[in-house]
């Protein structure tokens, strides 16, 4: 017979969650598609919704279904991120429903005419990533926030009594906002978006650790960045940082690019993804000795200015070295 404690025991429930971090090249910068919250309000979310097994062969398709029927729009390269499954971190510390597991992916798609024309304006939009992160881009130089309000603020957290009892993978908090922030003698690792946005949570100086329940300092500051519901822009922060990883050891790239395009364009891309400017003639020669690109042999016009050489990506590589991406320094 069975025993009656085992009977009682309440019920554990888990349910999936899908979300996608959907990129596109917008007017020189990424652009991530997200949903905006009720009355077209400041808080976005991204395209996500649950797992249903019975109607989804694989988490990946229903990915893409919900994704499409959300915005309108069908994502191509698709690849998944990470999954998370912190709890409390969804606004409600003391909720007892089924604990949501949730699987993030990072999407790639070509923004082309017929794209834009196909989004549900009603329903979705595209943003400039850096409106979630804008201390992530140093393409026109260190961004100002940075010693005028994030890092100064860090600082006097970090060295708070409380605080300094906390150490994460060994790292006190003084040591983490000096290895990720790129102070003293350590540089800024543009791979390390993640991290950053984690210190920033737990410092409560972005509006999620508010909304959370945390006692935080939010309501003191200037809250940088624009603000995601539940934990999506942490998925947003490990999407860009995986890709800005993975352009460096696979020509990824070229998901973002249109069929023909210049080397000023692919720069750009390049650039805009890294969130850093590269040197010009480094960088031509780098493509070049990757073998990455061929000439289509037309040019493309523009005025007041000689005409520049399309090319388009040459697939044959990923046959030949398939472990290839763009290694760019600085500009």
């Amino acid at each position: 017979m069975p025993d009656d404690k085992v009977m009682s025991a309440p019920e554990k429930s888990v349910e999936i969650g899908l979300n996608a971090a959907m990129v596109a090249m917008l007017e020189g910068s990424p652009a991530i598609l997200v949903i905006p919250g009720v009355n077209q309000t400041s808080e976005y979310s991204l395209p996500y919704g649950g797992f249903d097994p019975h109607a989804h062969r694989t988490m990946e398709m229903g990915l893409r279904e919900l994704v499409e029927a959300q915005t309108g729009i069908r994502p191509g390269y698709v690849e998944q991120l990470y999954t998370f499954g912190d709890r409390g971190r969804s606004r409600t510390l003391d909720d007892h429903s089924p604990h949501v597991v949730s699987v993030g992916y990072l999407a790639l798609a070509r923004l082309m005419e017929d794209t834009k024309a196909n989004i549900m304006q009603d329903r979705a939009c595209w943003k400039n990533w850096y409106q979630f992160f804008p201390w992530e881009d140093w393409r026109k130089g260190r961004p100002a926030m940075l010693d005028e309000l994030i890092i100064p603020l860090l600082v006097d957290w970090a060295k708070k009594p409380s605080t300094n009892q906390r150490t994460i993978r060994g790292l006190d908090p003084i040591s983490r906002v000096r290895i990720f922030f790129g102070l003293d003698e350590f540089k800024w690792d543009d791979e390390q978006v993640l991290d950053r946005y984690e210190l920033l949570y737990s410092a409560g100086l972005v509006k999620e650790a508010a909304a959370d329940g945390r006692v935080t300092m939010a309501a003191t500051c200037e809250s940088p960045g624009l603000t995601m519901i539940h934990d999506h822009r942490r998925i947003l922060a490990t999407a860009i940082a995986r890709l800005r990883s993975k352009l460096k050891y696979r020509p990824v790239i070229f998901e973002l690019m249109p069929d023909a395009f210049t080397l000023f364009d692919l720069q750009q891309t390049a650039e805009s993804i890294f969130g850093r400017a590269v040197h010009k003639q480094n960088f031509r020669r780098l493509v070049d000795k990757a073998n990455l690109v061929e000439p289509t042999g037309a040019s493309q016009h523009s005025t007041g200015g000689r005409p520049a050489a399309l090319f388009r990506f040459r697939r044959e590589i990923l046959k030949e070295r398939p472990a290839l991406g763009l290694r760019v320094g600085r500009g």
